[in-house]
C-alpha cells in the first residue's frame, strides 16, 4: 500500500495536536454507504456552482455532474474525530506537496481544485457522517503568492455561503509559513514519547534526532552581532514555545504537559520555583490550578489528577498536574502562556 509522507504527517497531527481518538488516512466514500440529506446537499451543490460561475467564471464541478457523481468522488487524505465529553468534533485534511509550489494545471484550475475539494468534503461529511460542524483544511507547504491570492477570497466566499445555509463548517488553507507554524512545529513539539511505528513522519524525525547528542550541534550564523544559534531539537523546542501561532494549535492539556516538561528538563526553572510549584497556594496564584503543579513521584498524591509520565529535574522525578481547563468559567490558558513567556 502506498504511503504518502503528507498523509503520515497529518495522521500524527490529528492524533497528537488535535487529540483525535479516531484517525483514518486516505478516507474514501464507499459505494455501499447510504447517502442522507440529498435535498440539502443538492442545494449546496447548486448554490455554490452558480455563485462561483457568476462571480469568478469558475466551473468548480465537472460540467453537468450530478450530486451522486460529485459525492462518489469524495475522499480526503486524513479524517479525524475528537470525542470530548460525549461530543464529536470532525477534522478533514487534504494535503498536497508539489516541490515547486501547488500546481494542478493553470492558475484558475488550481484554485478551482482547492474549492472543489473543500466543498465536496463538507458535503461528504454531512451526507455520510451527519455532521454540519467540521474543520476542513487544504494544506500545502508551498503555494505561490498568486495562487494563494486568488484562492483565499474564494475560500472566504465558500465559508460565507455555508454559513448562510446554516452549516458550521470551517474552511481553511494552511500554506507556507502558516504550514510551518500551525502544523509542522506543533507536531514536532509534542513528538516526545510517541513510539507508534505506524507514524512514519514522526519516526523519521525521531531517528534524525537520535544523532544529535549535544556534542555535535550544528550552528547557523545570524549576524556578526548575534553570533551563532544552536539549532538542536531541544533549542528548536524552546523557539517553538515562543511562537504564538504554534501554541494556539495545542489544546491546554497538551500545551501544559509539553511546555512544562521542556522547560523543566532544559533547566529554565530555578530550584526555588520547582519547590514553589509543589505548593497548592502558589499553583493557584500563578497557574489558577486547584492542585500543585508538581508532586514528587515518591510522595502520596492523587494519581487521578496527574499525568502518568514523570519529568526528571536534578535527578528527582516529579509528576505534572493534569487538571487544566479552557472554558469561560475556568480558563487556565492565559496563566500558562504568561508563565511560558517568562521562562523562554
Amino acid at each position: 500500500m502506498k504511503i504518502e509522507m503528507g498523509e503520515s504527517l497529518f495522521y500524527s497531527w490529528l492524533r497528537h495536536v488535535k487529540e483525535c481518538q479516531i484517525v483514518q488516512t486516505n478516507w474514501k466514500v464507499s459505494p455501499q454507504w447510504t447517502l442522507c440529506h440529498e435535498d440539502e446537499l443538492e442545494e449546496i451543490r447548486r448554490k455554490t456552482d452558480e455563485y462561483f460561475a457568476k462571480n469568478y467564471g469558475y466551473s468548480i464541478y465537472k460540467k453537468n455532474a450530478s450530486l451522486s457523481q460529485i459525492i462518489q468522488q469524495g475522499e480526503c487524505d486524513a479524517l479525524g474525530i475528537s470525542i470530548q465529553d460525549g461530543e464529536n468534533k470532525v477534522y478533514a485534511v487534504d494535503v498536497a506537496f508539489h516541490e515547486r509550489g501547488l500546481d494542478y494545471g493553470s492558475r484558475g484550475t488550481t484554485v478551482m481544485k482547492v474549492i472543489n475539494k473543500c466543498l465536496r468534503t463538507a458535503m461528504c461529511i454531512y451526507g455520510f457522517i451527519g455532521s454540519k460542524d467540521a474543520d476542513i483544511y487544504f494544506a500545502s507547504p508551498k503555494i505561490n503568492p498568486g495562487i494563494l491570492q486568488d484562492a483565499l477570497p474564494c475560500i472566504e466566499d465558500a465559508q460565507r455561503l455555508m454559513d448562510e445555509l446554516g452549516y458550521r463548517f470551517h474552511f481553511r488553507i494552511i500554506a507556507n509559513n502558516d504550514f510551518r507554524d500551525t502544523v509542522l512545529n506543533p507536531i514536532l513539539l509534542v513528538s516526545g514519547g510517541v513510539a507508534d511505528t505506524n507514524e512514519l513522519f514522526l519516526r523519521s524525525y525521531q531517528m534524525l534526532s537520535m544523532f544529535d547528542d549535544g556534542k555535535n550541534v550544528k550552528k547557523n550564523e545570524r549576524s556578526s552581532d548575534e553570533g551563532s544559534v544552536d539549532v538542536s531539537p531541544n533549542t528548536a523546542n524552546i523557539i517553538n514555545l515562543k511562537n504564538a501561532e504554534t501554541l494556539a494549535e495545542l489544546k491546554i492539556g497538551r500545551l501544559a504537559q509539553t511546555s512544562l516538561r521542556i522547560l523543566l528538563e532544559e533547566g529554565r526553572v530555578s530550584d526555588e520555583e520547582v519547590m514553589k510549584m509543589q505548593d497548592a497556594e502558589y499553583s493557584k496564584e500563578v497557574f489558577d490550578l486547584a492542585y500543585p503543579v508538581l508532586v514528587r513521584q515518591d510522595s502520596d498524591y492523587n494519581r487521578v489528577r496527574y499525568y502518568c509520565n514523570p519529568v526528571t529535574v536534578n535527578g528527582v522525578q516529579y509528576m505534572i498536574c493534569s487538571q487544566w481547563f479552557e472554558v469561560p468559567a475556568n480558563n487556565d490558558r492565559p496563566y500558562l502562556l504568561r508563565w511560558i513567556e517568562e521562562h523562554t
